[in-house]
């Protein structure tokens, strides 16, 4: 029998799959299950549509993505603090720093998206990788100064 299965199952497909598989474990277990639904023309056509739909909706968040990296890149946030010798700062510049200047140009950033290793703990301009999405990055130009007293 030919079904689509509407959720991943282990060891035969994933979602959306057309697959074929014995008449009883379907009767019996996907089906009742509602893991699956049978295969028709019209649920084979209605699927097809929706994967076009999909695949259409994910170009455009891609290409939104892109913009919005493209922007992040060409500014610079500047952080004033206050720094000892030799350019150590006291305390530092956080993700959390980072994202709420970011947003405060508009931008919907959250925390989980910078991909910053360690705080930034000394003075210059650093590059910070910031995940936009599923694979477009953007490496945003935080600049930290010596606040003047």
């Amino acid at each position: 029998m030919e079904i689509i299965l509407k959720e991943d199952v282990e060891n035969l497909g994933t979602e959306g799959e057309v697959v074929e598989v014995a008449d009883g474990y379907a009767r019996n277990y996907l089906l009742p299950r509602r893991m699956a639904v049978e295969a028709t023309e019209q649920k084979k056509r209605e699927l097809k549509m929706q994967k076009k739909r999909r695949r259409k909706r994910e170009e455009e968040n891609r290409e939104e993505a892109q913009k919005i990296a493209d922007q992040l890149e060409n500014n610079e946030y500047v952080f004033k603090v206050k720094a000892g010798e030799e350019g150590r700062l006291f305390g530092s510049v956080t993700d959390l720093d980072i994202v709420g200047r970011i947003n405060q140009d508009g931008f919907d950033i959250e925390k989980k998206e910078v991909e910053l290793d360690d705080h930034i703990k000394s003075l210059g301009v650093h590059r910070v990788p910031i995940k936009i999405f599923e694979d477009i990055y953007a490496e945003v130009k935080v600049n930290v100064k010596e606040e003047e007293e």
